[in-house]
């Protein structure tokens, strides 16, 4: 679960940074956003089932 995370977090940053500095490919910009927000969200539901 934490390597999948991880793995989510580093590709969606590369995609992010990629859309950014392609505009031709923005929505590249877009899917990295998603992933981020997914690799985030299973951050902070690894981080809370660990608390109880």
């Amino acid at each position: 679960m934490t390597a999948l995370a991880v793995t989510l977090l580093i590709i969606g940053i590369v995609l992010l940074l990629f859309g950014v500095f392609v505009e031709a490919v923005q929505f590249l910009l877009w899917i990295g956003i998603i992933i981020l927000v997914i690799a985030v969200i299973m951050w902070l539901m690894r981080f809370i089932r660990r608390q109880t």
